[in-house]
């Protein structure tokens, strides 16, 4: 194959940097070139309103799906937790890097004596609406405050702030060097479908960069994150809606975890699955959400979407 520049299309932030030259590095140590091609997102534009209240898929993705399918980009790196199940047309996947840390992380701001006392009050920040409702379902007095920001100013904001602590994902944390060594990971929680993985689009007719950014994806990841999506998509859930999901391979098995809460965390449905991984079975995510529905979880998406 003919060698050609690769354009990297990539958020400005510095996580989002360090993903885009994450897959520059890896690619360069296959051989190809690349360059990286900013692009700021309405999600980064606007970091007042809660990412569940501003009424669009793909906040942080739509800016780089444009710049792709307009051609000044060629590939675009993402989150894959923040790129709808419905991709935009003419846009694919071409890779799904490993997994990074998949938790969830609480940052106090000093003490962390709240957490030892159901009764004790306390004010934590995120934006998320899935952190906010396990939040509250756990610790019903506490209070949830918006905080908006790419991972530098959210750190910022709580060392600013009158608040006890926030949530984020680790492994943005991670990836830039900015876990505070007094961070305490919430296994309890359980996380967005598809966090801590990076993905790799392209357009559809782009075969040249399908085929080069397809080297380095991980199977494993792609198998358990399509899963978690499955669930999601299945549930037609968005950011609006507190969905959670966790796949995890261990000794030739899938262990999957889902669920879903109502936004003040009072109602949830739960599903865990386990079956020996078979690539052709149908996917553990569509069978907990079909459970989920049968069970009831309906009510909930239901009630969102006609309070919205």
């Amino acid at each position: 194959m003919t060698k050609q520049l690769i354009r990297i299309g990539t958020r400005d932030s510095q996580l989002a940097v360090w993903q885009a030259t994450h897959v520059q590095n890896l690619l360069q140590e296959k051989g190809f070139a690349s360059e990286l091609v900013m692009i700021k997102s309405d999600g980064d534009i606007d970091l007042v309103t809660p990412l569940y209240e501003m009424g669009v898929t793909g906040v942080f993705t739509k800016t780089l799906d444009a710049a792709l399918l307009s051609n000044r980009i060629d590939i675009a790196v993402h989150s894959m937790k923040d790129v709808p199940t419905q991709m935009a047309k003419g846009i694919i996947p071409a890779a799904i890097l490993e997994r990074a840390n998949y938790t969830d992380l609480l940052v106090p701001k000093t003490t962390t004596s709240f957490l030892d006392n159901p009764d004790d009050v306390a004010m934590i920040a995120t934006s998320s609406i899935r952190r906010k409702a396990q939040w509250l379902n756990r610790y019903p007095n506490h209070t949830i405050t918006n905080l908006r920001g790419n991972v530098n100013t959210r750190l910022r904001k709580l060392s600013e702030e009158d608040w006890d602590a926030a949530i984020f994902a680790a492994a943005g944390l991670e990836r830039i060097g900015l876990r505070p060594p007094h961070a305490i990971e919430l296994h309890w929680m359980l996380p967005a479908p598809a966090q801590g993985a990076i993905l790799i689009v392209c357009r559809e007719v782009d075969n040249y960069s399908h085929e080069v950014c397809s080297q380095l994806n991980h199977a494993p990841t792609a198998i358990c994150t399509r899963m978690e999506r499955d669930f999601l998509r299945t549930l037609s859930g968005g950011c609006a809606t507190p969905i959670s999901a966790l796949a995890t391979m261990e000794n030739d098995k899938v262990i999957f975890n889902g669920n879903i809460f109502s936004p003040d965390g009072k109602d949830h449905f739960s599903v865990e699955l386990e079956e020996p991984f078979d690539p052709d079975s149908v996917s553990l995510g569509v069978i907990g959400a079909e459970q989920l529905l049968r069970e009831g979880a309906q009510s909930i998406i239901d009630e969102i979407r006609n309070s919205g």
